[in-house]
């Protein structure tokens, strides 16, 4: 449904761009827009590159398996029903990644949790109360350190790229409490 409203945005964009004389500005403002992207890109990729290789380096290692363990006591509060250690491992993992701002490292964590919760699932076409709570807590993740904003800050010629961190982590954290709250409230009631 997106898409159409994209396609639909655009068009008008565009026949607006003709009736009003405008269109030689609409084909720079494109090209123009096409280099930015891949400007942010290039700046952008270095950081998540060493992000990343971080968090190999860091599941390779078995950290990632010593910070789920860690994690292991709130997570069996928050996945009461899940009884796969590889499920919460992950979890922990994918939790580790969106507190560093890597929601690029985090989704291959992110979906093999899904696939160890899903393995746990009496029905198969429906999302359990554990999926749920994981998708909850993955979209609202408390972030520690924003590196994705702080690298388009730096890119956009920030002054101090990393001003964010503090009302990052208060909105993070709330909408974190919140959406849990939120699960808690909804799981209770359905029972």
């Amino acid at each position: 449904m997106i898409n159409y409203i994209w396609y639909f945005l655009i068009l008008i964009g565009i026949t607006y761009s003709f009736f009003t004389g405008n269109s030689a500005l609409i084909n720079n403002k494109i090209i123009e827009a096409s280099s930015e992207g891949i400007r942010l890109v290039i700046d952008m990729l270095p950081i998540l590159v060493l992000w990343m290789g971080i968090m190999n380096i860091c599941e390779k290692s078995g950290l990632l398996t010593k910070f789920a363990r860690l994690l292991k006591p709130l997570l069996k509060k928050l996945f009461p029903s899940v009884k796969n250690d590889d499920a919460l491992g992950y979890i922990a993992s994918n939790i580790a990644a969106n507190a560093i701002g890597l929601g690029s490292a985090a989704t291959p964590f992110g979906l093999k949790a899904m696939q160890e919760l899903q393995k746990e699932n009496e029905k198969k076409d429906t999302a359990s109360d554990a999926m749920i709570t994981f998708l909850v807590l993955n979209t609202s993740g408390v972030t520690i350190i924003p590196t994705t904003v702080i690298a388009l800050r730096q890119a956009s010629n920030s002054i101090n790229p990393t001003s964010t961190i503090i009302t990052g982590l208060i909105a993070t954290f709330i909408a974190s409490f919140c959406g849990l709250m939120l699960d808690y409230f909804f799981r209770r009631r359905k029972k």
